[in-house]
């Protein structure tokens, strides 16, 4: 996911800002993609949620990969721009073929083009169409292989295909074709419905099904509640929605969906005093930014900040990759009721002359407990709440172990006595 927002001043102005008011999605495959307009009824999705989509397509009728990987007008589309996404959508029987012939026909031309795309812009999304069984199965092909006889088996071949176009190649899958599957389980006079009059090609409903679960894919967020219904109405719209929310959302890792998607979740603990020690936790990050709230700043993924004073400080970290970044923004509460609670590492605990010196500056009270190396008790006392107290041990000279506990807390530390 292209999160931009909060990172415009970091990573550079002006190509953020474009990315965060418009996605530029370029459509490769043939009549699956323009039969019901599949972009345009995305656009209208998305504009209806808030998002706005830059389209173009190549998609020549029954094309293959094979011929798009030489053809110039796809070439030409895909170096025309740096695009967010590029949609690929291979002819509609090709990926449902027996393996082997899949990986001789299909699977060198999937690579040829997103080693395209690639090349152009590193940062585009690749993302694979997994497109749906015929209604009766590929009767054309079913003597010569028996999965293609039903929808079911045919779909099950696709999808198969398809995720492996997405693993072999770093790229993302749009589930439509599991939608689908869905629909046909769940209500089989809708899944109908789907279809176009050769039970091939999708109807209005089924391109506003692909419309839902393209928006999901690309946006990570559900379609449910956008009031946008095409031309199909509105009960069967909602329940689109709701199908496609269903597949995608619950399933990201199923698709390979944000697989390389820089994820912040950047937490911090209270060390001693006004220290605090930040931990950049994420994921598929190479770069990270820290605002600490007062001026100070890092770009280390884990530091160590000490505030001037104390008070309550708005945090901001930028998790980020060469093509995508994201952002936490968290509170710091250094009241002196919070630096009292800090570390025990804060006990100041000195030993001259045979005595012990403890000073507790917490609030409440710390008990004490020193042992010798032998482990043997020498001393057990209760310092009270911001007290400092001395100890006349008269003991050998040598090293002890301090235990110091506020009954959730427990330091160890070592002290030489002489």
């Amino acid at each position: 996911m292209k999160n931009f927002i909060f990172c415009l001043a970091f990573l550079g102005l002006a190509s953020f800002f474009a990315k965060a008011q418009e996605t530029s999605v370029l459509f490769i495959g043939n009549s699956y993609i323009y039969t019901g307009d599949l972009p345009e009824t995305l656009k209208s999705l998305a504009l209806a949620g808030g998002d706005s989509i830059y389209h173009e397509s190549s998609t020549p009728g029954g094309y293959t990969f094979e011929g798009h990987s030489t053809n110039s007008t796809t070439l030409g589309k895909i170096a025309s721009r740096q695009w967010d996404f590029v949609v690929l959508q291979e002819q509609s029987q090709m990926p449902s073929f027996p393996p082997s012939q899949v990986a001789s026909q299909t699977y060198p031309y999937a690579e040829i083009l997103v080693d395209s795309i690639k090349s152009n812009y590193e940062c585009t999304e690749p993302i694979f169409f997994m497109t749906w069984g015929r209604k009766d199965g590929d009767q054309s092909n079913c003597a010569g292989y028996p999965p293609l006889c039903t929808f079911e088996g045919m779909n099950a071949r696709l999808r198969e295909s398809y995720l492996e176009m997405g693993a072999d190649n770093n790229a993302t899958v749009a589930p439509c074709g599991a939608a689908w599957l869905q629909m046909s389980v769940d209500d089989n006079f809708f899944w109908n419905g789907l279809y176009s009059g050769d039970g091939s090609h999708p109807s209005a409903w089924g391109t506003y099904l692909n419309a839902c679960v393209f928006y999901a894919t690309i946006y990570r967020k559900s379609p449910v509640g956008i009031e946008y219904y095409s031309s199909i109405g509105q009960q069967d719209a909602e329940d689109l929605q709701q199908l496609a929310e269903d597949i995608v959302l619950d399933s990201l890792s199923n698709w390979y969906i944000g697989h390389q998607d820089v994820v912040s979740s950047a937490s911090y603990g209270l060390n001693s005093g006004l220290t605090v020690d930040f931990i950049g936790s994420s994921e598929n990050a190479t770069v990270h930014h820290w605002d600490f709230g007062d001026g100070g700043t890092s770009n280390q993924e884990n530091t160590q900040y000490t505030y001037p004073n104390s008070g309550t400080y708005s945090v901001t970290h930028i998790a980020s990759s060469d093509c995508d970044a994201d952002t936490t923004i968290f509170e710091v509460n250094l009241s002196p009721s919070s630096i009292n609670e800090g570390s025990l590492s804060n006990l100041e605990i000195l030993a001259v002359n045979g005595a012990l010196y403890l000073k507790n500056v917490f609030t409440s009270a710390i008990q004490l407990n020193v042992f010798d190396y032998a482990s043997r008790e020498v001393l057990s006392a209760e310092i009270n709440p911001e007290a400092t107290r001395r100890f006349d041990l008269q003991l050998p000279t040598g090293i002890y172990l301090c235990r110091i506990s506020d009954g959730e807390r427990q330091l160890t530390r070592k002290v030489f006595l002489e």
